[in-house]
């Protein structure tokens, strides 16, 4: 097949530090790569990929050293999409809505992947105006607030098996990876390690936006608890030391999370996962297997303990059942496959019999 890849480009594909959709779209495209098709990836300049690159701008946009237009990078972008869609059986596209107008005429070759919330009203209206496009879940929770939408398939993230390595032993400290902002509730990982006299790593990023959130709430607290200790954005090398060496994950959020990219990389190094279940997390942990499902700071403190009866072999087993990034490939060829074949046009035969058929 020839499938086109859209990343979005606020990051490289893969990230350099934080990003959760342009890694997926790297695993993606790779194993795709490997499996014989003919990918052409959209994404920023500073990408790495061995599928053929079409730049759209200098670097990720987000860590480009002078301010850029996001909306109209995107656009310009998705412009050269659509200049040269007939080049491609599959356009695979990973920036939520933004193809709907200019990739009208091209809906029935387009698979959209929401990796975003949905819960928003407008987005209902978009989706009632743009019905044609397929859409790909990465959740059946995702899903809840436009049931009716055109959704083709739910593909669950996957990760290269290699990419992160098991880890037999925990050194002793509870995590926390990701971003520092209001719905992902740092203060509660803070509190519950703090409850639990477990010492506690934070790694996340600060978006402009949350600053403040930092300043005046996440901040004090972490200078008040001895056992808490920020240590910023990280790589993937980081990544791989920082999850394999947690006695636990935890991923207290208070928002219907997408998916939680981030559970599944503690899980391929075999740390147990402790999580508020909301969202997408009860159809990622298994709970009593992969970690432990919670709706309390206090179920949560009860079970930093627990987690050390958890078998760190059985959760890596588990990931690589469940998510390899060949699986979600191959997931994702299956749902390729039958828009082609939806979409090829029907021989004179087949439209005489649907006609007849019609009028009978």
């Amino acid at each position: 097949m020839r499938i086109a890849q859209i990343a979005p480009l606020m990051e490289s594909v893969p990230p350099k530090r934080y990003g959760g959709t342009e890694r997926i779209v790297s695993y993606l495209t790779e194993e795709l790569v490997r499996a014989g098709h003919e990918v052409t990836l959209f994404a920023s300049a500073d990408s790495l990929t061995g599928s053929e690159l079409r730049p759209m701008c200098d670097m990720g946009l987000r860590l480009a050293p002078s301010p850029k237009d996001p909306i109209a990078s995107h656009l310009l972008m998705l412009e050269e999409v659509r200049r040269g869609a007939l080049d491609f059986d599959i356009i695979h596209v990973h920036v939520d809505l933004l193809h709907y107008a200019l990739l009208r005429d091209h809906a029935a070759r387009s698979l959209t992947t929401m990796h975003g919330r949905l819960d928003m009203p407008l987005l209902v209206r978009m989706h009632e105006l743009f019905d044609e496009f397929p859409l790909v879940s990465i959740s059946e929770h995702q899903r809840n607030p436009i049931p009716d939408a055109n959704w083709v398939g739910t593909v669950h993230h996957g990760l290269p098996l290699n990419l992160l390595p098991f880890s037999a032993r925990d050194d002793g400290y509870l995590a926390f990876l990701g971003r520092i902002s209001p719905e992902k509730r740092p203060d509660r990982a803070i509190e519950i390690a703090v409850r639990a006299g477990a010492p506690l790593k934070i790694a996340a990023k600060i978006d402009p936006a949350d600053i403040e959130y930092w300043e005046q709430t996440i901040q004090p607290l972490v200078k008040a608890a001895p056992n808490v200790e920020y240590i910023g954005e990280i790589d993937e090398r980081e990544k791989a030391l920082f999850l394999g060496g947690a006695r636990a994950l935890l991923f207290p959020i208070d928002w219907p999370e997408p998916f939680g990219l981030v559970m599944i990389e503690a899980m391929a190094c075999g740390a147990p996962v402790i999580a508020y279940q909301h969202g997408s997390v009860p159809e990622v942990i298994e709970d009593g297997v992969t970690g432990f499902l919670v709706k309390s700071i206090d179920e949560a403190v009860k079970r930093v303990d627990d987690v050390r009866s958890l078998d760190r072999a059985a959760i890596r087993r588990t990931f690589e059942r469940r998510f390899s990034s060949a699986r979600m490939a191959s997931d994702y060829v299956a749902i390729y496959q039958r828009m082609i074949t939806l979409g090829k046009p029907k021989s004179r035969i087949q439209a005489v019999n649907g006609l007849c058929n019609a009028i009978l």
